[in-house]
């Protein structure tokens, strides 16, 4: 694929900024109503499977995590998102923009990533109403520099 269509594909699928690749599989975590179905509809093309769900009983090589303020404490969700994960995988932590409901500081973001161990690597506009945070755990934060 050349230059030009790879940034194509970045502005009209969403997936494609996240850095998700073909075969990878995805775990998803705190579905709603409320999520952004382009972005979701966008991974599972690019993995080239659905997104599997809560109750998937074998290790991930993505997390992505829908979280709310509502949704309970931030840092206990992301040790159990970690306890999911193939070895150097990556939580993707969606939540609420600035003035939306759930919406959770990024500062609270911060420190609940660190006390869980892991490293904020990147963020991104995730759709109309979402943030995208990649976490990742410091090995896995070196091997993508």
């Amino acid at each position: 694929m050349s230059a030009t269509a790879d940034h194509a594909e970045e502005r009209t699928n969403p997936a494609a900024r996240l850095g998700f690749e073909p075969g990878q599989v995805v775990q998803e975590i705190g579905y709603d109503d409320d999520v952004e179905l382009e972005l979701r509809e966008g991974i599972e093309a690019t993995i080239g499977q659905e997104l599997v769900d809560e109750d998937y009983d074998d290790v991930a090589d993505v997390v992505l995590l829908w979280f709310r303020d509502e949704d309970g404490d931030l840092t206990d969700a992301l040790v159990d998102a970690i306890g999911l994960l193939e070895d150097g995988g990556t939580v993707w932590l969606m939540t609420p923009k600035t003035g939306r409901d759930g919406y959770v500081e990024p500062s609270d973001i911060n420190e609940a990533a660190q006390t869980a161990g892991l490293a904020q690597t990147k963020s991104i506009s995730a759709g109309k109403d979402w943030t995208g945070s990649r976490l990742a755990t410091p090995k896995a934060a070196k091997a993508k520099r």
